[in-house]
């Protein structure tokens, strides 16, 4: 049989068959993915074939295989920095939802999600969230954050799940598409969904006063079906994103101002740091490349955490 993998709570796995039918199962035996040592070896979104058995008068499937993936949404593992995590998988278009305060979104952690969906060719859609909470100094932060990412070609929304405001613009882009939901614990990712397909009613909780942080409330990955059409899967929070199998000379590839000034480079092997006559450098010393785009880069390049110290990072 034949079905695609709605859950997984890391040892069981939900499937769905194209009839409809739902059944729990687990691995048969090890799998390997396209190179990845991953904590997980299959993710929501696969494909998978599986065989039925009956224990104890349960009726469970056994996954045998996984079809090739179109792509996935790959950060490397909080405890485990030498494996990968795989969130989801055969996604048509991510959800990236941010929020300036309550709890903030780094711009690093920005760029690295969109360096990593940009080498998959996952089209990624930026949501800033609670924009009806906002004063307007920080709603001037997100109409500033939205220029640097529009300017690049990133579609910019700015969405209130409490108020409804671009709720109807995000759910048409949603229809007859699969369409992953991420970004930190606390940006509202469930409210959102609720407000989009009530009848989900994914539970939320507020957020931590004594952090500014977001309570986990989704634990594991999971898909839903639309009643518009297409699919939405719900992920936890994520507190860090790790860059995964990425060469350093590959990483300006995967930022748009960057690639296209490449060629202009002097050397062909400009990594846009210290070699001289870098068109990217020049374009950043004119204001032309964001400051904290570049900020990005270079901590990726050169395998930074992306927790950076701001006092240390002054333009020169």
């Amino acid at each position: 049989m034949t079905g695609l993998v709605y859950k997984s709570t890391g040892s069981w796995y939900t499937v769905k068959t194209e009839l409809g039918e739902t059944y729990e199962c687990r691995i048969k035996g090890k799998f390997r993915i396209q190179g990845i040592k991953s904590t997980n070896p299959i993710s929501v979104g696969d494909v998978v074939d599986f065989e039925l058995e009956t224990d104890n008068n349960q009726e469970s499937g056994v996954i045998h295989h996984i079809h090739d993936r179109t792509n996935y949404i790959v950060r490397k593992s909080v405890n485990l920095s030498k494996q990968t995590h795989v969130i989801a998988s055969n996604i048509d278009q991510v959800f990236l939802m941010i929020t300036i305060n309550n709890p903030p979104t780094l711009t690093s952690f920005i760029d690295r999600f969109l360096v990593t969906s940009n080498a998959y060719s996952i089209k990624t859609i930026l949501l800033f969230n609670k924009i009806d909470t906002y004063d307007e100094e920080t709603l001037n932060e997100v109409k500033y954050l939205a220029h640097i990412y529009r300017k690049i070609g990133y579609e910019c929304i700015g969405v209130s799940a409490v108020t409804g405001k671009n709720v109807d613009k995000v759910k048409a882009l949603m229809h007859d598409k699969v369409s992953m939901f991420s970004g930190h614990s606390g940006v509202g990712k469930s409210t959102l969904v609720n407000t989009i397909e009530p009848e989900l009613n994914i539970k939320t909780k507020e957020i931590s006063t004594l952090h500014s942080q977001g309570q986990h409330t989704t634990t594991f990955a999971e898909m839903f079906d639309l009643s518009f059409g297409g699919k939405i899967i719900d992920t936890p929070g994520i507190k860090g994103f790790g860059v995964v199998d990425m060469d350093k000379e590959e990483v300006g590839d995967y930022f748009p101002e960057i690639f296209k000034l490449k060629q202009d480079c002097k050397f062909n092997n400009c990594l846009h740091i210290k070699e001289p006559n870098c068109a990217v450098k020049q374009a950043l010393d004119h204001d032309e490349i964001a400051f904290s785009r570049y900020r990005s880069y270079v901590q990726i390049v050169e395998g930074e955490d992306e927790h950076y110290r701001t006092d240390t990072w002054e333009k020169e």
